[in-house]
């Protein structure tokens, strides 16, 4: 049975992204160890996982992406994807599943269904919906250096979940990339 990764890149103060979407910041930490991070995590990768607006976001960049990004392209453009939407239905990115109802069922079972890990990638509204049922297994976040001040924070209000840290990690970028899992 798979294990469901969730991977973000927060702010300080807990922004995936600043007002009207802007993720600008990230090019702030993005640099030779944050590269080498994303292919060894995509090679571990049984399959990803987005909401719609990550989804379209990606959806937009990867098929067409070439250059020093062509090892992580052609990654993402193969690997098996599982895209949650109320409102999306088809997708015309290569091995992409739509789904829109029961979400920690579908989660659950493709958990099972995969041999190999799955990455839950942005889409901070599908992991908010995730957390109270359990279902993410491990919470890999890069904390980069910059407030933002305002925006979307990755963790809505909800439950308590108490996470136990199995790593950390600082980047020559400022950026710091923490492991936790939830405590048992």
């Amino acid at each position: 049975m798979a294990r469901l990764i969730m991977w973000n890149l927060m702010t300080l103060d807990g922004m995936v992204e600043g007002p009207n979407r802007d993720i600008s910041w990230h090019e702030d930490v993005w640099g030779k160890e944050l590269e080498q991070l994303s292919t060894e995590q995509l090679n571990a990768a049984g399959g990803l996982m987005f909401g719609r607006i990550t989804y379209e976001l990606m959806a937009s960049y990867w098929p067409t992406a070439s250059g020093e990004s062509g090892e992580i392209a052609g990654f993402m453009n193969a690997a098996p994807k599982y895209v949650f939407s109320r409102t999306l239905t088809r997708s015309d990115w290569n091995n992409t599943q739509m789904f829109g109802d029961d979400v920690p069922g579908t989660v659950a079972r493709l958990k099972r269904e995969s041999a190999k890990d799955i990455f839950l990638f942005g889409s901070a509204d599908l992991a908010a919906s995730l957390i109270p049922h359990g279902l993410i297994d491990e919470f890999r976040i890069a904390v980069s250096p910059v407030i933002l001040g305002g925006g979307t924070p990755l963790f809505k209000p909800g439950e308590r979940v108490k996470l136990k840290l199995i790593d950390s990690r600082a980047h020559s970028t400022g950026v710091v990339i923490l492991r936790y899992e939830p405590a048992k």
